[in-house]
């Protein structure tokens, strides 16, 4: 490598956040910094790092992307038969991280997930791009699969069987994640980083101020 890893490091020097700037609620304060990230040009602004917990208490993770942001929480879409679908089944605690480097930002949220009703999965299914929907019947998340050829192979059986009306696959839909605790990240110079935390307490949401 021209730089050891250790080096590596840049000086966070864009802004600071202080606890007049913040909304009172978490939901409203996130649709405010998403809404920033997606016009400041961030890429895939809505990609987040899903983590969830198996049966052994061992963590993965990998990253998603966000569909919609209400009342409820944090909306995404999968295969449930997937290692995170069959994780997120057995145990519903999990946490999503957002980072935009280019605003020195972060958001950390953590709550449980459920699904989403088949309507609701279905109607998003329909708006998904051709190709998105014939390889959500081909892929078989996770599993272990001969080679590539074999992968188009079925992508070629499905496009013939679903020409143009793809169904939506049984195996198939959403979460959403309700958070009970959301961290708002502004990187500061030398490390000193401003952390605020959303955390429900009594129905409402306590804010406090993180050590960096």
């Amino acid at each position: 490598m021209s730089e050891p890893i250790a080096e590596l490091r840049k000086e966070y020097m864009l802004a600071g956040l202080r606890r007049s700037d913040l909304h009172p609620d978490p939901m409203t304060q996130f649709r405010s910094w998403f809404e920033k990230a997606v016009s400041a040009g961030v890429p895939e602004a809505n990609a987040m790092t899903l983590a969830t917990v198996d049966a052994y208490g061992q963590p993965s993770s990998r990253i998603v992307l966000l569909k919609g942001v209400d009342e409820r929480g944090f909306s995404f879409f999968t295969n449930y038969e997937s290692r995170k679908g069959r994780e997120l089944a057995a145990n519903p605690k999990a946490a999503l991280t957002f980072f935009w480097p280019d605003l020195e930002r972060q958001v950390c949220i953590r709550g449980s997930c459920s699904r989403l009703g088949v309507e609701e999965s279905d109607a998003y299914f329909k708006i998904r791009p051709l190709g998105s929907r014939h390889s959500t019947w081909v892929s078989k998340q996770t599993e272990v699969i001969p080679g590539r050829e074999w992968l188009e192979q079925k992508l070629i059986e499905i496009q013939r069987k679903y020409p143009s009306e793809v169904p939506l696959p049984p195996y198939w839909g959403g979460f959403v994640l309700n958070p009970i605790a959301l961290e708002f990240w502004q990187g500061r110079p030398s490390r000193l980083h401003d952390r605020f935390r959303y955390e429900r307490n009594a129905g409402n949401w306590k804010v406090d101020r993180l050590s960096p």
